[in-house]
Order: C-alpha cells, then sequence, then structure tokens
C-alpha cells in the first residue's frame, strides 16, 4: 500500500443548512447536535473493573469539529463508542439529534447508527470493503442510510479524490482511504460523524491531507466528533474536550 497522498487542495463544496437538535450547554456555541450527562464507562478485566469514562458531562455543537483529546487510556475512545451505539454506558444519558441513545435496545441503537452516523474506524482498512471500488462504497453507505447517491462524485471530489473514484483500497494509500471512509461517513448528510484516532495509521503528509478533508467537511456543514491526541486535529478543532483518567477536565 503506498505511504502518503498525491498533493493538491480539494474543492470547496457550497456549505449545507445545518439542522438544529436542542440548546447547547454551557461553553457552546449554537444547538448541539449530541450531549452526554453524567456517562460512564466501565469495563469488566479479570483484575477487577476498569472505570473507563467517570461522570462525563460534554456537548458537541452542530456544524463544528469537536475533537475528544487526552494521552491513550483516557477514556476518549470509550466516550466515543458511547456516542456511536457501540458501548452501552453504564450510567449516564446520551442524545443525539433529539434521539436518547442510552435507552434504546441494540437493535435500535444499530438502526439509530446507521440512519442518522457516520462511523469511522482507526484503521484505515478496517472501514472499507476490498471488493468494493471508491464510488462503491459510498454507494452503498448512501443505500445502507436510504440516502440518494447522487452526490458520490461531488463528495469524492470535495475530498480530492476525483483520480480515484474507481480505485479498489488496496490500490489506495492509509490516506485516500480514509477519505474515501470519511465520505461513506458524510453521505446522505447524517446528523454525527464520528471517528476514533483516524489519523494515527498515517504519516505526516498523509494526516495533514485528512485534517484539511474534515475541515471540507465541517465548512459543508457536518458536525464531526473526533477522538485524537494528534496535536494537529486538536489544533483544527473548534471545540475540544479534554479527558484525563476517564474525567472530562474543566475547559
Amino acid at each position: 500500500m503506498p505511504a502518503s497522498d498525491p498533493g493538491g487542495g480539494p474543492p470547496a463544496l457550497p456549505a449545507r443548512p445545518a439542522t438544529p437538535a436542542g440548546p447547547a450547554g454551557p461553553g457552546v456555541a449554537g444547538p448541539a447536535a449530541a450531549t452526554c450527562r453524567g456517562v460512564a464507562v466501565d469495563y469488566r478485566v479479570a483484575a477487577g473493573v476498569v472505570h473507563a469514562v467517570r461522570d462525563a458531562d460534554a456537548d458537541f455543537p452542530t456544524g463544528r469539529l469537536s475533537v475528544l483529546a487526552g494521552p491513550s487510556g483516557s477514556g476518549k475512545s470509550s466516550l466515543l463508542r458511547a456516542l456511536a451505539g457501540l458501548q452501552r454506558p453504564s450510567a449516564g444519558r446520551i442524545v443525539v439529534g433529539g434521539v436518547p441513545v442510552t435507552r434504546l435496545r441494540p437493535g435500535g441503537r444499530r438502526r439509530l447508527r446507521r440512519r442518522t452516523m457516520g462511523v469511522v474506524l482507526q484503521d484505515p482498512s478496517d472501514n472499507l470493503l476490498d471488493y468494493l471500488r471508491a464510488r462503491e462504497q459510498v454507494e452503498l453507505a448512501a443505500q445502507l442510510r436510504g440516502a440518494s447517491p447522487d452526490g458520490t462524485a461531488a463528495l469524492l471530489a470535495a475530498l480530492g479524490l476525483s483520480h480515484r473514484t474507481e480505485s479498489f483500497p488496496d490500490e489506495l494509500s492509509g490516506g485516500e482511504q480514509q477519505r474515501v471512509a470519511f465520505a461513506a461517513a458524510a453521505i446522505g448528510d447524517p446528523t454525527l460523524l464520528l471517528a476514533d484516532e483516524p489519523t494515527a495509521q498515517l504519516d505526516l503528509a498523509a494526516g495533514a491531507t485528512l485534517v484539511e478533508a474534515m475541515r471540507t467537511l465541517v465548512d459543508r456543514g457536518a458536525t464531526l466528533v473526533v477522538a485524537s491526541h494528534d496535536p494537529a486535529v486538536i489544533e483544527a478543532a473548534d471545540h475540544v474536550v479534554t479527558l484525563e483518567d476517564g474525567e472530562v477536565q474543566p475547559s
């Protein structure tokens, strides 16, 4: 797999209007796409219980790039998984787009995630099907979301991938794979895009290109929540929630 991306900035797309999802909490300007109140995430291991997240309160504003920051083991990935409905919190309440995620059964969380969220995993190869071309990855995501695939070409172009629409994953660099994954996550204008350490497997050049791609999506009106300890991602953020030992730190 190639180690880096070709240069060239992606063209901009017209901004789309953001959909209000309710009032935001203190320190957050504008409506919140998602909120957490008193969220705890515990894991049982052989030695006992690990308290990954403790009594977390956080708001994630609509149309902004929010970053869950903190060192490894701080709880940021656990909180992101709880936001995505992939991990049921041990306590607390999570609301995404006005829907109380924590009240849903596993099937309900899965349907909500497919309909209103896009999720990008840390390892680029985990996000794509190896037998589909880049264009087909995005079109399939649109189909699963019940959305029109008509914006696929424009979205890939906005992320600098016009020349890669017919490429299979093994023909793409890690950074290109992650941008295809973001395009698939963003098609159909979901309420929330969530990404877990999306630059962790990339070199500096590919990581910088991906940060530009995330900013492009936000400029179009997308709402991103990214778990990362990458200084470049944190610097690009509109809003930072810092965790330490599972606790949200005062801003």
